[in-house]
């Protein structure tokens, strides 16, 4: 049976947005009004807010070859909801705008939106507005996320010193090992009508690529321990971009550990499979969306009790530069060779 397409024409901008953010109950008290007037309204009274904001280009952010409209759409929100985490702070608010080109159907476009609006409702989020235009080149996604902090808690780039511990959430480098996984059998499939894609074993790897997490779930271990990180970034570059832009913000060195840098099994299998350096994988491959960050030296036997946290470094003198001492005790100047959206 062949599925329903409906015409984005048909709708219209304004009903096709009415009808895809239907239903909308707001969950936030900072959220005053949301879809349906010329604005949002928010009121955050005593806390700070924050804004962080998105754009993904089709072609070169996605590929729909192989990432579903509903897994893009969740992805598009979480790796918003994942900066304003990065700064310490509650996302509450998300708007969504659209460029659409012709060959996108209203069935499309809802799938989109289920992604979206399930990642809302995980979270904890209000979708309050947004836009559609038409787009002459693909899908364009452009997502705005609001959230708010106390001012005394908001964690900047800009504060690690000298002596403070690097830590990392998570694992790294299996988003990356799943994007060369799904990539490999796009080519696999050129030709093939009735193509089945080959994932056995290595499903956490597609998962990390197609369907990230934002980790909450650390901010608030870190909350409960009374751990206040002095820096803090999302890891949605690269290991190595993200820990260089933290010390060139906060004016330090660094030295993490070869040995110390969380890896999961399947990306170690797929890493050999591929004849790929692995440290590689995970110091440059990004869109991991785990947590780096900073905690003072008192707080080891604090953090050393999180699971999901694991200790890879400490911040140095910014004289001693940025190195990470391999398993044999080299010491390697580490690059910013992360992902670059403008090369």
């Amino acid at each position: 049976m062949e599925e329903k397409q409906t015409e984005i024409s048909t709708l219209g901008e304004f009903g096709l947005i009415e009808h895809l953010t239907n239903g909308i109950e707001l969950k936030n008290a900072s959220s005053i009004k949301g879809v349906g007037d010329d604005c949002a309204v928010m009121c955050y009274k005593d806390n700070q807010v924050l804004v962080s904001t998105d754009l993904l280009l089709e072609g070169v952010h996605f590929d729909l070859t192989y990432v579903p409209l509903k897994h893009l759409g969740y992805k598009s929100a979480v790796v918003n909801f994942s900066d304003l985490y990065a700064m310490n702070a509650v996302p509450r608010q998300i708007t969504v705008s659209l460029g659409i080109s012709k060959r996108f159907t209203v069935e499309h476009m809802e799938a989109l939106y289920s992604g979206i609006r399930l990642a809302c409702d995980i979270y904890g989020v209000d979708l309050v507005g947004g836009d559609t235009t038409t787009s002459r080149s693909g899908l364009v996604i452009s997502i705005t996320c609001i959230g708010e902090a106390p001012k005394d808690k908001i964690v900047y780039r800009s504060g690690a010193r000298a002596t403070d511990l690097i830590c990392v959430s998570g694992d790294l480098g299996a988003a990356y090992m799943g994007l060369q996984l799904l990539e490999r059998e796009k080519v696999a499939s050129a030709g093939q009508k009735d193509f089945i894609p080959s994932f056995h074993g290595k499903e956490y790897l597609v998962e990390r690529q197609l369907k990230p997490e934002a980790r909450k779930d650390i901010i608030e271990a870190l909350a409960k321990a009374d751990i206040l990180p002095t820096a803090m970034m999302d890891i949605s570059d690269g290991l190595s971009s993200e820990l260089l832009h933290i010390c060139k913000a906060s004016g330090t060195g660094c030295r993490i550990y070869e040995d110390r840098i969380p890896i999961d099994y399947q990306t170690a299998i797929m890493a050999e499979e591929l004849n790929m350096n692995l440290v590689t994988a995970a110091m440059n491959g990004g869109e991991d969306y785990e947590l780096l960050f900073t905690v003072p030296l008192h707080c080891h036997d604090k953090i050393q009790s999180i699971p999901g946290v694991k200790l890879i470094g400490h911040i140095t003198e910014q004289s001693l530069g940025y190195a990470m001492i391999t398993r044999d005790g080299t010491e390697m100047q580490i690059k910013a060779q992360g992902w670059n959206p403008l090369k």
